[in-house]
């Protein structure tokens, strides 16, 4: 193949597709090698060569980028809408030769869990990457692929591997997170007092842990879907390094189901927690209830000024009422005490 000049850098700044939208655009030789930076208006030309392909990462783009890149790599109407208008279902949609492929994404932002998108067109010679939302950037993905030309020279889909491992090895960590801070709130959980704040943190990590599940779960459908379909963009070559991700992804969904249950547990036990303290509390108070009832009962008869009353007259009957008191008292703080509720 004859040599090909580098194009130009990305588009300029006064230009109305925006740089801040345009992450990356570059171009490659179909043996893996990068030819280098390009404009998106150098597309078409990097396109005329046969043995090409080229690499775009968009972060949330406008309609008019959107709307260049379909005239450039001919995408459909459907897919360029959907990437137009996030909050899409992960999913993937064949439009002729090319791909259209949904992923949730997740990322931690001081220390809650935000959730992004990205949609994917993959077509024969072209990978294009829209970003909407909590994402990281995906260009150590498209590093790790400049170091294995050998593999890059099977084309885009090599791109789209890198891509969605990259997005589920991010996930990890998340849940590795969740793990960490759940142990660290057991302390609060088996505490003697009652931490409102605790069961309200709980509740949120069980909150983010079910929504990352939805959006993690339907990855599984998607990548066994490239691992098994789509001959005509997918190499016999890739399939194994699909196989991998479908096993970081379902090792990622096994991990937060776990969590999950491990998180409903921790808070039925400290609800349960919560109500054996109130009975404690309870049966604690209904003890000294009783060992105030038998003196008051006793003060009030003979406090009623009746004349005629049983040994009022006598000295000695103050004094025996008084052993008497003390003794109900006792008798009944032993009997509780037998009973466990001192």
């Amino acid at each position: 193949m004859p040599s090909m000049p580098l194009p130009n850098p990305l588009t300029p700044p006064d230009s109305p597709l925006s740089n801040s939208m345009v992450v990356n655009c570059v171009a490659y030789r179909f043996d893996g090698q990068r030819i280098g930076d390009i404009s998106l208006d150098d597309i078409s030309e990097v396109m005329k060569e046969p043995d090409t392909f080229v690499w775009v990462g968009l972060h949330e783009p406008d309609g008019t980028l959107l709307d260049k890149l379909q005239e450039e790599f001919d995408l459909h109407d459907l897919a360029i809408e959907d990437a137009q208008h996030a909050h899409q279902r992960t999913k993937i949609e064949t439009y002729g030769d090319s791909l259209f492929v949904v992923v949730q994404t997740a990322q931690l932002v001081s220390g809650h869990l935000a959730f992004g998108e990205t949609h994917v067109f993959l077509g024969a010679r072209y990978l294009v990457t829209v970003r909407h939302g909590a994402s990281l950037s995906y260009a150590p993905a498209r590093r790790n692929c400049e170091h294995s030309p050998k593999l890059l020279a099977l084309g885009p889909s090599y791109g789209l591997y890198g891509v969605l491992d990259f997005i589920v090895d991010n996930l990890l960590p998340i849940v590795k997170d969740f793990r960490e801070e759940l142990h660290e709130l057991e302390k609060d959980i088996f505490s003697d007092t009652f931490k409102r704040s605790t069961i309200r943190r709980l509740y949120d990590m069980q909150h983010d842990l079910m929504t990352l599940r939805l959006a993690v779960a339907p990855m599984q459908d998607i990548i066994s879907q490239l691992v098994r379909l789509h001959p005509q963009l997918i190499p016999d070559e890739l399939r194994a390094y699909f196989r991998d991700v479908y096993d970081h992804v379902f090792r990622v969904n096994e991990s937060i189901s776990a969590m999950r249950e491990m998180l409903a547990a921790a808070i039925n036990v400290n609800l349960s927690l919560v109500t054996f303290g109130q009975n404690e509390v309870m049966k604690k108070l209904a003890g000294w209830a009783a060992m105030l009832a038998a003196p008051t009962l006793l003060t009030s008869w003979y406090g009623m000024n009746f004349t005629h009353m049983p040994e009022l007259n006598q000295p000695w009957a103050y004094p025996v009422l008084i052993v008497l008191v003390i003794g109900l008292v006792v008798s009944i703080y032993a009997g509780l005490k037998r009973a466990r509720w001192f």
